[in-house]
């Protein structure tokens, strides 16, 4: 044996040594020591230069048991990294068990990050290799079967992960001892879905099965056992069976208690078990004996400042409440409170959701009284308001009105309140208190038929009669005010809402006492408004105040105490606090049920309430449910045909489409429709009938009524739980109708009216409504707009760092086994996720029905406006009029027909720049306006305007590395929540999702990214937001920081401290982006295995705290403000791409067609403009331009103003992505020709490609030519390519794509070459922090375009381009935050030769001067990608040869030649840098100083690498200074106001081409200008002028100072 040998020898021993040591760690727990032996073992094995077969399988077999050992601790990720290494050992082995095992392994990690298609594929793919060793299914297929069915049942495939299961435990019996452990773990995964299948006794089955194998053989006392006990009492817990579930838990205590100890956190699991059977039996003081041994295992094992302490004080107040014990309730929700504020602050959702605990055992101590009493107390306050003098049979029409009320009787309801109120107007006169009771009243029914101009109508009646009989402060007026208050919510108008219930406080304030149930009444409304408007805690602090009142005054059974808890539960539910939603609404039933009986309308509202809450927890069987509860009630109720209906079959419809069940939702959207259809067909009936009465009463009695006044168009609403004030008197008198009901023959009059009447007004009503709409329809088209209520939100962010999510936790999706990283694009074909929601409430909603909202909004309030003018009325009682001649039939026929052809008469409007719209011209415009409004129109019948606003989510997929891809989708209008792995410091290396480093840190990521939105926006805007009481100003566009992985943090503390950490690198490496950063301090927990309810809490608070941020800035910003035109609405509406199928199902066959004729993917402005003008949505090219660029702040588009003459649009964004991804992300080419893997491999170590590489990647797209072309033209637009022409080949195009270059490229060789010293150049610090990657590629691009030629080459952040007429390469690099340039020549022995070649190359630089060209280049990108640092000034720097900073040479010493003062060391150096690259003629050598000064004259106009020579003398042969004399001037200076100067210089010029055909400003602008030039009008005096036109007064000078001189 040679000495090689010998030490292999002695390695293997110690690696063996190593190995079994780790072994032995392993099976002892110790998974910290085991990895320590196996990580010192792959060092060894590393260091062996050729590894023998031995060594490899010991390598195979370490790393497998590491990955073993980190799925054992769900670090997923780090298990991914040693299987894929482990994978090609096995490989490389050729041993298919062991690639078998690798391919199970990597299966079921992608299992646990929720990648459930590829896991299949894994476990697949390993049971084809097993099945091919062993022909006989054996047991590791058996085991196989057993990892696919966890993945099924994962998926929620209950019956295929049961059949897999079943598979692997035939094979198992078959194979193994029918008593061995391997068969007891499938029965006992069979019981769980079993029991998730609800069926329990299949589930105790085989729990059973599982619990005697392991009894046979562990004995009876495991920890394993304990476990089967307790499955086994969660489900009879589930089957209601609660002392069998108690016999289970405490057989797994018993056993649990002795193995384990009695503070082991299973053990209060177990007690916790426990406690939940104890409270659904109602033994609530069980329960909390159970409680209170679990709070006692959780203090000790995390202290008593935990939210899992605070939880379980929770609960144990939940059971006190549960008991009537409401003051303990109270003391424990006060302990979980006091918890809550010392950790969570109080302004988070946990505290908020104590508060409202709080609230609910408040709320219980009242007593109910019956409705006799109840009436008794009204008729009491009536009387000690209004005095006795009320005739006594109105005040018992009036009570009864309330009785049908309360009644859901709402007819019955208006004909008690209309008797009541006849008699008062005649005893009592029209300005009598009373009578302003009675339109309160009648204003009551009309707000819960959900008429609400009619209740308006009615309040305002009210008064005015009680500011003139009672003053301005009167408690009755404050009821008005009230009630006012609670219709202006319903209505969307917030701020009016709060203002009338801020006027009735302070009335009642100041004429109550403190504790009147009034006051009670008013503050629980203005919690009601807060709700709405998103202000959660608000909400629960004001519906505490009303709770309290109410139970001093009222007791602890009273019906008014059901709608405050009926509010809080609905805040809860808005908080995404479902549970405590649920128990606010079943206290509120309990009530109901006991005082109402189990059939009362009001009992509906509540399942109802359920329901929906169900329904946000995806429980969507159980809301089903409860849905249908709610209906039996109505129906048995006779309110088949209630408004609640129609709002519950809607609700039904929501949870068929989230179960893909469209065709049942479809017929629940037809069941409500028809509902609504039918409620406006009564409501004009009831109108007309009403409206004819009043007529023919007035013609009987010439007195004027009431009921004429009152009767207007509505829609009907769902009414919520909201107090109203209803003056009433004493029911307990008898009715009598006969004093006042009508004579027998005007009834009869009104009998033959009516059957006339009615049967034919219906018809013509509803004819002239739509006319009317129509008309203000075409009048909105014009000038209707509303303010812009949707906003984009974008997740961003490096790789691997929860995006994806925390989007899901914050749109209240389910948390699932996520993606490594955010993968959306490779686990679907999506490249960008997002969700429209509402941010009152956090509730998803389709985009498309927002425009459509906001469309009616418009139109209805032209419709409103138009019923308001009176000659509009006026017209309409003419045609009532006629309906009651004897033409009857010929004049509703006659109407009828003009209806059908819609009104011909002529509308001229006129507009600054738009002519006078003839008749014909208006007709044409009529026509095309008809088939749109006959797609809006139907579903404006029953809708009410949505004052709301919305953010549009996007998690941005698939592109977090290619940052120059960015640019097209960033907007200053959005807002963007920048994620960091808390976990990583930033200054380390990104990592991938195969756990590879990428060459870039943290830090430059997320430099990357601000420089992109920060940078990229010429948007100085400022707005002002307040966030927990602070105000401060911040620029836009905003970010707001967030992090993820929190559940890595030991403690709250170490995460805080990482993340101010995090904060202070960011203000220190980008100081100019402080004000655009906001940093939440939000950490979210991401770990998918982690559902406790307690890490649930946690994101909860979280999402709510992030939730809060960002509507305060959404409503701070003045995107929002902004009025968009109706018109533009329309337009998205039509681009829009719905997102799913339910989306798709809203929208009309027309809106379709319009689509399938005129929508395509890509298209030109030009095919926008004849779209808009196709449809009647077309007001000039400004204004469409406006539009698109609204479209494109939401993502809806990409609108590319630069690209083509005119523009370029794309109108699906999420397919753009997909081809831009297939162009730059390159994947490992595992198959296909030989070439097709050449094309790959030249892309990635060229950093080019062909169009043969383009035309392979996007042929699945099946593009046609000239969409292809229009792409690539696009991509070249944005700098994302750039097109090189091979001069040695003319028919193969290649695209410059410098960052697809491998970062592993061999590195530039430059030992062969004479090389320069190196000339920085960029910008100070506090001016442009950070150059990002994408302007430097933007960089090489544009250079690549000065020197076109194929001799580029490329390596990491660095490309030397060859000048062959030059002789000599430079060499741009990227250096930090800072661009290095350098030059170099080949090198020669010959002296002589070498002299010849210096001086050459030293007469190209020093003439041509390319740093210059460079400096140039970089000033011009900068100043067009990064419009927020226009006006920075690209400087030239050099290196400290001390301190190694860059200096700039502004500090040069003007005394000393190549000298520079360090500002930073403050010490003097000489910079051969300076010498290399700047110097004074003299230096240049005899005989081509001559050539540089002929050089330099001809040089003297470079800038941007465009060669200018003068074409003419500077004055010209009328002796006038020629113009052209100072177009380098202003286009160096002008940036992007030249568009402005060339417009009003000559308007003929075209732009759009110009901006296409140069992609500098410099350039743009220099060749507008020569074009102005050949006009033969242009003159210095005439530059000079516009340019004071355009406020451009520093130009304008410099020019005017030269010329004099």
């Amino acid at each position: 044996m040679n000495y090689q040998q010998s030490i292999e020898s002695l390695t293997a021993d110690n690696l063996k040594v190593l190995y079994g040591k780790a072994l032995a760690s392993a099976k002892t727990n110790d998974d910290q020591q085991a990895l320590s032996y196996y990580t010192q073992a792959l060092s060894q094995i590393e260091s062996i230069d050729d590894s023998t077969q031995d060594i490899d399988q010991l390598r195979y077999n370490i790393l497998l048991n590491i990955c073993d050992l980190y799925i054992r601790q769900f670090n997923i990720t780090l298990a991914n990294v040693y299987i894929n290494k482990a994978l090609p050992i096995a490989t490389k082995l050729q041993q298919p068990d062991k690639i078998a095992t690798c391919l199970n392994r990597r299966g079921k990690i992608k299992g646990f990050n929720g990648d459930y298609d590829d896991a299949l594929l894994d476990h697949n793919k390993s049971v084809e290799i097993k099945l091919k060793l062993d022909k006989k299914e054996g047991l590791p297929v058996s085991y196989s079967y057993f990892d696919i069915a966890n993945v099924y049942k994962a998926q929620g495939k209950y019956d295929q992960a049961v059949f897999m299961y079943e598979k692997s435990l035939k094979i198992q019996l078959s194979a193994l001892d029918q008593n061995h452990p391997s068969v007891a773990d499938t029965y006992n995964n069979i019981g769980i879905i079993y029991d998730h299948q609800g069926k329990y006794d299949e589930a105790v089955s085989m729990f059973e099965k599982s619990l005697k194998i392991q009894l046979s053989i562990l004995g009876d006392n495991r920890p394993s056992i304990a476990t089967t006990y307790n499955n086994i009492g969660n489900t009879y817990r589930n089957q209601g069976k609660y002392n069998d579930a108690v016999c289970m838990h405490e057989k797994s205590l018993k056993i649990q208690l002795p193995l384990l100890g009695n503070n082991h956190l299973s053990v209060g699991n177990t007690y916790d078990y426990l406690g939940n059977v104890y409270d659904d039996q109602g033994k609530y003081d069980d329960a909390v004996s159970m409680y209170d041994k679990s709070l006692k295992i959780k203090l000790s094992a995390l202290g008593n400042n935990h939210p899992s302490i605070a939880d379980t004080f929770n609960k144990m107040g939940a059971v006190s409440y549960n008991q009537g014990k409401y003051d303990d309730a109270v003391c424990m929700f006060e302990k979980t409170l006091k918890i809550q504020l010392s950790i969570l602050g109080d302004n988070h959702t946990g505290t908020a959701n104590t508060y409202n605990n709080i609230g609910l055992a408040y709320h219980n101590q009242g007593k109910y009284d019956n409705a006799v009493c109840m009436y008794d107390k009204s008729l009491e306050i009536n009387l000690s308001v209004l005095g006795d003098d009320h005739p006594i049979v109105a005040n018992t029409y009036n009570n009864m009105g309330l009785v049908c009320h309360n009644q859901a009787k709402y007819d019955d309801a208006i004909k008690m309140y209309e008797k009541s109120l006849k008699i008062r107007l005649s005893a009592l006169g029209q300005q009598h208190p009373s009578v302003a009771d009675i339109y309160n009243n009648i204003g009551n029914v009309y707000y819960v038929e959900g008429k609400y101009d009619d209740a308006i109508c009615m309040y305002e009646k009210s008064v005015q009669i009680k500011l003139s009989a009672l003053g301005d402060h009167h408690p009755l007026l404050a009821d008005t005010y009230n009630n006012m208050g609670v219709v202006y919510h319903h209505q969307g108008k917030l701020d009016d809402s709060i203002c009338m219930h801020q006027k009735s406080l302070k009335i009642k304030l100041s004429t109550l006492n403190d504790n009147h149930p009034s006051i009670a009444e008013t503050y629980s409304n203005i919690g009601n408004v807060l709700d709405h408007q998103g202000k959660y805690d608000d909400a629960i602090c004001m519906l505490e105040k009303s709770l309290k009142i109410q139970l001093l005054a009222l007791g602890d059974n009273h019906p008014t105490i059901t709608g405050t808890y009926n509010s809080i539960g609905n805040v809860y539910k808005n908080q995404g606090k479902y549970d405590d939603a649920v128990c606010m609404f079943e206290k509120s039933l309990k009530i109901k049920l006991s005082a109402l009986g189990d059939n009362h309308p009001s009992i509906a509202e509540i399942y109802e309430g359920i329901a929906a809450v169900c329904s946000h927890q995806s429980k969507y069987d159980k809301a089903i449910s409860f849905y249908k509860r709610a209906i039996t009630i109505l129906i048995n109720g006779h309110l088949q045909n209630h408004p609640d209906l129609a709002k519950i079959y809607d609700g039904i419809a929501t949870c068929h489409d989230k179960q893909n069940q469209h065709d049942e939702a479809t017929a629940m959207r037809q069941r409500a429709n028809d509902i609504r259809r039918h409620l406006q067909l009564i409501n004009t009936i009831n109108q007309t009938s009403t409206k004819a009465s009043n007529q023919s009463q007035a013609a009987v009695e010439n007195k004027v009524t009431t009921a004429d006044e009152i009767s207007e168009e509505s829609s009907n609403q769902q009414t919520q739980s909201y107090q109203i004030s209803n003056p009433s008197d004493n029911p307990n008198h008898k009715n009598d109708y006969s004093h006042t009901q009508e004579s027998h023959d005007q009834g009869q009059y009104l009998l033959f009216f009516n059957s006339f009447y009615l049967h034919q007004q219906v018809i013509v009503d509803n004819s002239l409504k739509e006319k009317h709409y129509f008309t203000a329809y075409t009048q909105a088209l014009k000038q209707g707009s509303c303010k812009n209520k949707v906003i984009r939100a974008m997740y961003i962010g490096p790789q691997c760092v929860g995006k994806s999510s925390i989007m899901r936790v914050f749109t209240q999706q389910r948390l699932i086994n996520l993606h490594y990283p955010t993968q959306i694009a490779n686990q679907s074909d999506k490249m960008v996720h997002l969700k429209v929601y509402k941010i009152e409430d956090r509730t998803t909603h389709h985009l498309g029905q927002i425009w459509d909202n906001n469309v009616f909004e418009i139109v209805q309030l032209e419709y409103e406006n138009q019923m308001s003018n009176q000659q509009m009325l006026t017209s309409r009682q003419e045609l009532t009029h006629g309906l009651l001649s004897k033409n009857d039939a010929h004049q509703i026929g006659a109407i009828q027909s003009t209806t059908a052809n819609q009104d011909n008469t002529s509308t001229t409007l006129t507009s600054s720049g738009t002519p006078i719209i003839s008749p014909d011209d208006n007709n044409l415009f009529l026509q095309q306006c008809r088939d749109l409004f006959q797609h809006y129109y139907p579903s404006w019948l029953n809708k009410t305007v949505d004052d709301s606003q919305y953010a549009k989510i996007w998690d941005f997929g698939g592109h977090s590395v290619y940052h120059v891809t960015h640019q097209p989708f960033i907007s200053a209008n959005s807002i963007y929540i920048l994620v960091f792995n808390i976990r990583q410091n930033i200054h380390d290396q990104v990592l991938t999702r195969d756990g590879r480093q990428l060459n870039i840190t943290y830090l430059q990521s997320m430099q990357e990214w601000l420089t992109s939105i920060i940078g990229g926006n010429a948007n100085h805007d400022k707005m002002t937001a307040t966030i927990d009481n602070d105000q401060a100003q911040y620029s836009l566009p905003l970010v707001i920081l967030v992090a993820s992985h929190g559940d890595y943090m030991t403690s709250q503390q170490q995460g805080m401290d990482r993340f101010i950490q995090f904060e202070r690198e960011l203000r220190t490496t980008m100081p100019r982006y402080k004000s655009n950063i906001y940093s939440s301090r939000i950490i979210f927990n991401c770990n998918p295995k982690d559902n406790s309810h307690i890490t649930a809490s946690e994101r909860e608070q979280c999402s709510l705290r992030l939730h809060q941020i960002i509507k305060s800035f959404i409503q701070s910003m003045p995107f929002m403000c902004t009025p968009i035109p109706i018109r533009w609405y329309i337009m998205a509406t039509i681009l829009h791409i719905p997102i799913d199928h339910s989306e798709n199902q809203l929208i009309s066959s027309y809106i379709n067609r319009i689509r399938a004729k005129y929508v395509h993917k890509i298209m030109t402005v030009q095919q926008i403009q004849a779209l808009a003008k196709d449809l009647a949505l077309y007001e000039g090219d400004d204004e469409l331009i406006a539009m698109l660029s609204y479209l494109h702040d939401l993502g809806e588009i990409i609108f590319c103003r630069k690209a083509d003459v005119f523009g370029i649009v794309v109108t699906d964004v999420d397919w753009l992505l997909r081809i831009f991804r297939a162009i730059i992300q390159l994947h490992d080419c595992s198959s296909g020709s030989l070439e097709i893997q050449f094309l790959y491999e030249e892309v990635s170590v060229s950093g080019k490609i062909s169009t043969a590489y383009i035309d392979y990647v996007l042929a699945p797209f099946q593009l046609d030519d000239k969409t292809k072309k229009s792409i690539i033209h696009l991509m070249e637009t944005y700098d994302i390519i750039c097109a090189i022409t091979n001069d040695s080949d003319q028919d193969q195009c290649y695209y410059f794509v410098p960052y697809l270059l491998r970062p592993d490229v061999k590195p530039l060789d430059l030992s062969q070459y004479h090389v320069s010293q190196i000339l920085y150049i960029g910008y100070e610090h506090n001016d442009i922090p950070y150059i990002p990657d994408g302007i430097y590629y933007c960089l090489l691009s544009s250079c690549l375009k000065e020197w076109n030629n194929t001799d580029v080459k490329l390596y990491y952040q660095c490309a030397l381009y060859y000048l062959k007429h030059d002789h000599h390469y430079i060499i741009i690099k990227k250096s930090k935050s800072h661009i290095a340039v350098q030059y170099c020549y080949q090198r020669s022995h010959q002296s002589n030769i070498a002299q010849f070649v210096r001086d050459r190359v030293k007469n190209s630089i020093f003439v041509k001067q390319p740093q210059q060209l460079i400096k140039s280049k970089l000033s011009c990108i900068v100043d067009e990608r990064m419009p927020k640092f226009r006006g920075a000034v690209c400087q030239y720097y050099v290196q400290c040869c001390d301190c190694r900073e860059l200096i700039n040479l502004r500090n040069k010493v003007e005394s000393q030649k190549n000298w520079i003062h360090c500002q930073k060391c403050g010490k003097l150096f000489e910079s051969p840098s300076i010498n290399d690259w700047i110097t004074d003629k003299q230096q240049l050598p005899q005989g081509i100083n001559n050539q540089f000064e002929a050089k330099l004259t001809l040089h003297e106009n470079i800038t941007d690498g465009k060669q200018y020579n003068q074409k003419k003398s500077n004055i010209d042969a009328n002796n006038q200074v020629d113009p052209a004399k100072y177009f380098y001037d202003v286009a160096s200076k002008i940036h992007n106001d030249w568009k402005k100067l060339v417009n009003k210089l000559d308007h003929n010029i075209n732009t759009y081409e110009i901006e296409a055909n140069y992609s500098c400003v410099y350039d743009r602008a220099y060749n507008a200008l020569d074009k102005w030039k050949q006009s033969n009008h242009a003159t210095v005096d005439r530059l000079i002028q516009v340019l004071h036109l355009i406020r451009r007064l520093d130009i304008a000078d410099a020019i005017t100072n030269s010329n004099d001189e």
